[in-house]
């Protein structure tokens, strides 16, 4: 989807995001019609096993943008700019580049930098920005902005990437009235996760969505199927089979 579309849908057309891998689960997204997939820096936690989102690479998400990328025909795609990748002007330019030439078609960033923004900004890269729980910088993983000199500073913060010429900003774990009052005065979309209903569209990420990670279930999450108890069942029956010599049977077999 054109970015241009997925800007005039804010105030008339909830956009939907959720984040992608791989190959094969960007193909069925896409094919879903989903708006928006995020090749997230999470792929930290729920593909190669790390305690965070801090040890994932510019490598890692190129490979990952690359793969999403051959399964997506109409979706947006937007790679996730890991750690370090941005700690001033030359190096964000430089990594940008590599997530567009990798398959991405915008790029996302944590926090305000103005001056690594606006670089990005005006060398035509379409940015979308993050306020809210930081994941790759955050001490603990909780609610941003209930106290008010927090929620001023987020708010603030929204105001000044809006300026910047971002295209949108995720809302990540912040009440819903401060949710509502970004929306209100931003002319970027607001994409929340944790953040209410008053955002202009939603993200989750994939292994929550569809219940993945057993006996995980942040309370902004709606788990919609349990995958890990899908899988492990049907693997489960499959050791059955093979161990009872009930697999391959002769409907599976050559002659």
């Amino acid at each position: 989807m054109e970015l241009n579309e997925l800007i005039k849908m804010k105030g008339s057309q909830k956009v939907t995001m959720l984040t992608a891998y791989d190959y094969q689960i960007a193909k069925i997204l896409d094919e879903s019609g989903i708006d928006m997939i995020l090749v997230g820096d999470s792929l930290g936690n729920v593909v190669l096993g790390y305690e965070g989102t801090k040890q994932v690479t510019m490598n890692d998400m190129e490979r990952h943008i690359a793969a999403v990328a051959r399964g997506v025909k109409k979706a947006h795609i937007i790679g996730d700019m890991p750690i370090a990748s941005y700690n001033n002007v030359s190096d964000a330019l430089k990594n940008a580049k590599k997530l567009i030439n990798a398959g991405a078609h915008s790029v996302k960033l944590e926090g305000l930098n103005p001056e690594v923004i606006r670089a990005l900004v005006s060398s035509g890269m379409p940015v979308l920005g993050h306020l809210g729980l930081l994941p790759q910088t955050a001490v603990d993983l909780k609610v941003k902005g209930k106290k008010r000199d927090e929620a001023d500073r987020i708010f603030s913060d929204a105001l000044e990437l809006d300026k910047l010429g971002v295209y949108g900003i995720v809302l990540e774990c912040i009440p819903v009235g401060l949710a509502k009052k970004i929306t209100d005065n931003v002319n970027a979309l607001t994409i929340g996760i944790g953040a209410g209903v008053h955002c202009d569209g939603q993200v989750l990420v994939i292994n929550d969505m569809l219940g993945m990670l057993h006996n995980h279930k942040p309370k902004h999450v709606k788990q919609y199927v349990n995958i890990y108890e899908v899988i492990k069942t049907a693997t489960q029956n499959y050791i059955s089979d093979v161990k009872g010599e009930k697999f391959p049977t002769d409907e599976y077999s050559f002659h």
